[in-house]
């Protein structure tokens, strides 16, 4: 479901690590204020996600890595499978792709709170948030040029 212009929920998830793959404290939306916000969300074991997903993250890492003005995180939302996307793979799939952003596990009592809260289809899933908090992008697909154009 596209919920453009909807006011961006708070996120609820608990379990992060950093741009260096260390345990973090959970990171919230409240926190980057005044930032376009990039939200991309993966199962470990979802093949979409390594096949398009994390190769369009990282075209859109990329090319806003020295930007101060956009954020970006990618959250593994966990809606099946929990014996196999756990924790310990937001680490692995973080070095497999060197991509130097937060990484989330979203899997309280083995439903995502982010798919609940911003009612997302599945994986890969992105979404856009502007400066002012509004979802302004949710969806499966992505072109990574046009966004990349679109917020430049």
């Amino acid at each position: 479901m596209n919920k453009h212009n909807a006011s961006a929920p708070e996120l609820r998830v608990d379990q992060w690590i950093d741009e260096n793959g260390k345990e973090t404290k959970a990171i919230r939306l409240a926190d980057y204020k005044d930032r376009f916000k990039i939200l991309f969300c993966f199962q470990y074991w979802c093949p979409g996600c390594h096949s398009i997903g994390f190769p369009s993250l990282q075209k859109l890492v990329d090319a806003f890595k020295d930007s101060d003005s956009i954020a970006f995180f990618a959250i593994q939302t966990v809606f099946e499978g929990q014996q196999t996307n756990t924790y310990d793979k937001i680490v692995s799939t973080q070095k497999k792709y060197d991509l130097q952003i937060p990484f989330g596990h979203d899997a309280k009592n083995g439903r995502s709170t982010l798919m609940e809260d911003y009612r997302t289809g599945g994986t890969p899933w992105f979404i856009f948030i502007d400066k002012e908090d509004r979802i302004v992008f949710s969806d499966f697909h992505i072109n990574p040029e046009g966004a990349i154009e679109y917020l430049h």
